[in-house]
């Protein structure tokens, strides 16, 4: 906690002070009532000592005063508020491994209902761009809010030759630093890969994109699509073809994720995409805002001090 005037808490010296004044005070009179009358007479001329309870009113005045003081010093506390703006990149493999059927209906397929599920989920001002990546990466569309464009940009993604991982992270990084939020700030990120986890081309490797996103404080998440049984057919010269084993890469992923504080995750079910939410709502669902929080204190002062009045105006009544 922090405050605007902190030499305001100087009246908090008042309190000790005041303390002592009543113990003071207590103290003469216990000596000035034996002036007048013999102690062990007491009990006989009193039904019950009230003990602490006559303390309580002051108790309460004094905790009300020391919170009046803490209003005035304008305290500010770090909160937790739920964030307006955040950027979602999504990256989607092209390559012509996520052609195969080892996850039904298809590898890339099973990434665009991944990457769908996802944009059902996510709060509506958050903006979404849609990240392609075969032998080039490519930007099927930029950042926005409007969640039709981002399922029509799902849609147009083909496969092509090539799997340049890195280069689709580096572009996802430079794509996010962009972005602006309404008070000028950038907003928060994260990019989320839906891939078979190769890297056959690109210029940029995998390490060096992820250094970039950890610079940038730019997690990355990846879901990992495909078995050990994923099968590609691909055309050979003379009208021939040959099938190529194409199991899947997970070692990649896994150190991209590692590496810029995301997670990883084995397969687009149910269960790990709402582990995806999850993940994705602590970081981006809410941020620390400092705030003023003088009106704690002084309504609370205030309640203490009814209540201190109150106390003390029993306490009277109740002396004959």
């Amino acid at each position: 906690m922090t405050f605007e005037w902190p030499v305001a808490l100087l009246g908090l010296l008042v309190i000790p002070l005041l303390v002592a004044l009543y113990v003071a005070r207590e103290r003469r009179r216990e000596k000035f009532a034996a002036l007048f009358t013999t102690p062990a007479l007491l009990p006989n001329l009193v039904d019950a000592s009230p003990r602490w309870r006559r303390h309580l009113p002051l108790a309460v005045l004094l905790v009300a005063l020391a919170a009046m003081v803490v209003g005035v010093a304008r305290p500010h506390a770090d909160v937790r508020v739920k964030r307006e703006q955040a950027t979602v990149i999504l990256v989607v493999d092209t390559s012509l491994s996520m052609g195969a059927d080892d996850v039904k209906p298809s590898r890339l397929e099973a990434a665009r209902r991944t990457a769908r599920s996802l944009l059902d989920e996510l709060p509506k001002k958050y903006r979404v761009a849609i990240v392609g990546f075969a032998g080039r990466a490519y930007v099927a569309l930029p950042p926005t809010e409007d969640r039709e464009l981002a399922v029509a940009a799902l849609r147009s993604l083909h496969r092509a030759e090539g799997t340049s991982l890195g280069d689709a992270i580096a572009l996802s990084t430079q794509l996010a630093q962009r972005q602006r939020a309404s008070d000028g700030t950038t907003p928060p990120a994260t990019i989320l890969v839906i891939s078979d986890g190769a890297q056959l081309s690109g210029r940029t490797t995998p390490a060096a994109a992820a250094a970039h996103a950890r610079e940038a404080h730019i997690p990355v998440y990846a879901v990992l699509v495909g078995t050990e049984d994923g099968i590609i057919t691909v055309p050979l010269a003379g009208g021939f073809q040959a099938q190529l084993r194409v199991p899947p890469r997970p070692d990649t992923l896994r150190m991209l994720t590692r590496a810029t504080g995301g997670n990883f995750f084995t397969a687009p079910s149910e269960a790990h995409l709402r582990q995806v939410y999850e993940r994705l709502g602590s970081r981006l669902g809410s941020k620390k805002q400092s705030r003023e929080v003088t009106d704690l204190f002084a309504g609370g002062s205030a309640a203490l001090l009814l209540i201190g009045g109150g106390l003390s105006a029993v306490w009277f009544r109740r002396i004959p």
